[in-house]
């Protein structure tokens, strides 16, 4: 039976310094529970506290190690289901699998759609997710899905950098959306990198749509994954005359050769939040921006069957 006074939060491994962030946030503690592993690599869950009726948050973003979190997480609703947890809503900050949305070519999986399945499946009755891959993926779903954005908080940030003059690029068309809305907001003229993709590692960039020369120019992204194509864009905008480059993205995956890259990028600061957790190595010109009081605020407004869509604007 839900009970609908009763909040509980409850943080997987993947991040545990973002579930503490966002129960400071809230002032609500996490509930003990043991997640840990058998001999063999299995994954062992135990939740301590009663959770009967509870409207129980699930933190678990499914970054890298992708597979061992996301298993993890699907263990975890099973847990809390057989728990008699009355809802359980699943907080995933970072969606992984997002960037496998569609079939674009024969015999290839619908990777964000699977995840999407088994979610459902074991348990989950709502969704909490920030900056998808892709926004279609909310479609994947037959539960409520409430979609944030990093825009927020990272524009805050942003402007207290008081950057002059700025435009507002996107390193590739896929971004436009993404990168009019931040235009807008800080009043600012838009240009685009066109870039071509090799690979899932390599991208040739070709050349940019807009005029930087002599601009101070903030880069927005979803995600920095190999950091390919965020340096390559970096280098371009650089040798076509922007000035200062300040890179602003939700999600830093950083994996393979990433940090070395950003570090050899003429990026004067990079911008992330901590949907993920940070890297042993980072790049120099990080500044990490915290989005627990935004998910925090979240978790409290649907708790309340309050509006999500407020906090869209927020700054």
């Amino acid at each position: 039976m839900y009970n609908g006074d009763r909040i509980v939060l409850i943080s997987g491994s993947a991040h545990p310094e973002l579930g503490q962030a966002i129960s400071r946030a809230i002032d609500i503690p996490l509930a003990n529970a043991h997640i840990g592993r058998f001999p063999d690599g299995e994954i062992d869950i135990k939740v301590y506290d009663d959770i009967r009726g509870a409207d129980v948050f699930l933190i678990q973003p499914t970054c890298p190690p992708v597979n061992e979190n996301w298993v993890e997480l699907l263990l975890l609703l099973d847990t809390l289901r057989r728990a008699s947890a009355g809802r359980i809503t699943v907080v995933m900050p970072y969606y992984g699998y997002a960037r496998k949305d569609r079939k674009d070519e024969g015999r290839v999986p619908i990777s964000a759609k699977v995840v999407a399945n088994t979610i459902t499946a074991c348990g989950a009755e709502r969704l909490l997710s920030m900056d998808m891959h892709a926004a279609q993926i909310q479609g994947f779903f037959d539960i409520p899905v409430d979609h944030l954005f990093a825009k927020p908080v990272l524009m805050r940030a942003v402007k207290n950098l008081d950057i002059e003059n700025p435009v507002v690029v996107t390193p590739d068309v896929g971004g436009i959306k993404m990168a009019r809305a931040w235009a807008k907001a800080l009043h600012a003229d838009l240009a685009i990198v066109d870039k071509r993709r090799i690979s899932g590692s390599e991208i040739a960039v070709e050349h940019v749509i807009g005029d930087v020369k002599g601009r101070n120019v903030i880069i927005v992204d979803d995600m920095i994954s190999t950091g390919g194509s965020i340096s390559e864009a970096a280098q371009i905008l650089r040798r076509g005359g922007a000035l200062k480059i300040v890179i602003a993205v939700s999600h830093a995956v950083f994996c393979g050769p990433a940090v070395e890259r950003l570090d050899a990028c003429p990026a004067d600061k990079i911008l992330i939040t901590d949907t993920i957790p940070r890297r042993e190595k980072m790049p120099r010109q990080v500044e990490v921006v915290s989005i627990a009081a935004l998910f925090g605020r979240a978790i409290l407004n649907i708790h309340r069957a309050e509006s999500v869509s407020s906090l869209f604007e927020e700054l």
